[in-house]
């Protein structure tokens, strides 16, 4: 069972990297194997130099750069991801937004054929969001209409095939009390066991039906 934590935060020590830590290490005592992705410590071309960068159409990754080329081979591992980033602006911080527009590739996330859906190349693995914030709840559902959820969500990892089994958001952050961190740092090792659960049954069921489609 692998999981793939991927910190969506371009500076260290941010409550985001202590909410990922949480779930790595609860994940990891749970018995699956963990990868933690900090993008904050993670150099990688954020930019483009052609069209070419930006697909895999034979599901290939030798033309990409090495760094890109082994991001990608990360994703491709990982039966569950786990992305966690504070909200910036009503969304999320420009690292992620390049990691997604450099890594989930057409050919490799997803592919248009005839119709008007793509193939959804990353079906049967699962993805949970965890996303800070300062603004309180209501304030990002009314003001904001949730966006970062829904562009995250719905827009990227639903259109690649993830079936999204949570969103969690953490409001009010700067005024948190230490208990209150405390709490959600718990959450979120609580919710690190749940997916081990979900994963081993999942692997369960792969093992007694091998040639079934995997839906987790």
């Amino acid at each position: 069972m692998h999981v793939l934590v991927l910190v969506g935060h371009p500076l260290s020590g941010s409550f985001t990297h202590a909410l990922a830590q949480s779930y790595a290490d609860a994940t990891r005592a749970a018995g699956a194997h963990v990868r933690v992705l900090d993008l904050a410590t993670t150099p990688f071309p954020h930019d483009p130099v052609s069209r070419a960068d930006l697909a895999a159409h034979d599901g290939t990754t030798d033309h990409l750069d090495p760094v890109v080329a082994a991001l990608v081979a990360q994703v491709r591992e990982a039966d569950h991801l786990v992305v966690l980033h504070p909200q910036w602006w009503g969304s999320y911080p420009a690292v992620l937004k390049a990691f997604l527009d450099r890594v989930l590739l057409a050919g490799i996330a997803f592919r248009y054929g005839t119709g008007l859906l793509p193939h959804r190349l990353l079906r049967g693995r699962t993805a949970r969001t965890f996303m800070t914030m300062d603004a309180p709840r209501a304030w990002n559902v009314l003001a904001y209409r949730d966006a970062a959820g829904a562009s995250l969500g719905q827009a990227t990892l639903a259109f690649c095939g993830y079936r999204l089994v949570g969103r969690t958001t953490f409001p009010a952050v700067r005024t948190s009390t230490p208990a209150r961190r405390e709490r959600w740092l718990a959450d979120a090792a609580r919710l690190a066991r749940r997916d081990v659960a979900r994963l081993a049954r999942t692997h369960a069921r792969r093992a007694a039906a091998p040639d079934a489609l995997p839906v987790p």
